[in-house]
């Protein structure tokens, strides 16, 4: 039986570790070719590295996502390389601390030209070389995206704003029969790297008192594991969701149930 992925070209922006790592990891698992970028040249290497040692097949590259003229030289890349792309993940993503009070514009600015300009233009850029093939494109947006949190007021209209996009990209797809489906992933909080050093960084007594409201907040009383968001993407990238598009999966444990 084919694996899930077998014969796709994949694409995951920022891979170099967390998600990004994950899902690139689990569609080369599958079949995929895997194509991974990120900030961080020798991150990313050293993902890429991991998959070919593990029999898959991967090629990395340093991107700016936030650079126009990068974007159209990757497709270009890719497309010399490999003929096509069918699976494009926009994660590259940051965080910067701050409330509507205290954020300052340049983070503002700076977390919506990664966070939102960088999806758009790679939602483009994808939709152009896969119009007439097909695809999948899977933009990773948050739980905060969905709902506020008043500490992260330039992350939350990121990520919004990514939501409500993927929404008009997929009906753009839909109407132009480019057969190219756009969803929308949501984690909630999920031990990443970056998750698990912060918590590590705070004094014993602050780190108790968090895990334990994630257990009171998470029906499912823990924390996810990158591997899944992976999965989610998975089923996004495959043919088992060939009638999902327009959508959000949200991955949270339950935590926007209530």
């Amino acid at each position: 039986m084919n694996r899930r992925l077998e014969n796709k070209v994949a694409l995951v922006t920022g891979a170099g570790s967390g998600l990004g790592a994950a899902t690139a990891t689990r569609f080369a698992e599958e079949g995929a070719y895997v194509f991974l970028t990120d900030i961080n040249p020798d991150s990313v290497a050293s993902v890429a590295e991991a998959i070919r040692a593990a029999g898959g097949e991967a090629t990395a590259r340093r991107q700016d996502v936030t650079d126009e003229a990068e974007w159209d030289s990757l497709m270009q890349e890719i497309i010399s390389a490999k003929g096509h792309l069918d699976v494009l993940v926009n994660n590259a993503g940051i965080v910067i601390t701050g409330s509507v009070e205290s954020a300052s514009l340049a983070d503002w600015r700076k977390t919506q030209a990664v966070n939102m300009e960088a999806v758009f233009m790679g939602t483009r850029a994808g939709i152009s070389v896969m119009k007439n093939s097909g695809g999948s494109i899977i933009n990773i947006s948050s739980i905060e995206g969905i709902i506020g949190d008043a500490l992260t007021a330039a992350y939350n209209a990121s990520k919004g704003g990514v939501r409500i996009f993927t929404k008009s990209a997929a009906l753009h797809c839909a109407q132009e029969d480019y057969n190219i489906r756009v969803n929308s992933v949501h984690p909630g909080y999920i031990l990443t790297p970056m998750v698990t050093e912060g918590i590590g960084n705070l004094p014993p007594e602050v780190a108790a008192e968090m895990h334990a409201n994630l257990a009171r907040d998470i029906p499912l009383k823990t924390m996810g594991e990158p591997l899944d968001i992976a999965n989610g993407c998975l089923f996004l990238a495959s043919q088992e969701s060939k009638y999902i598009t327009g959508t959000e999966l949200v991955i949270d444990g339950g935590y926007t149930c209530r």
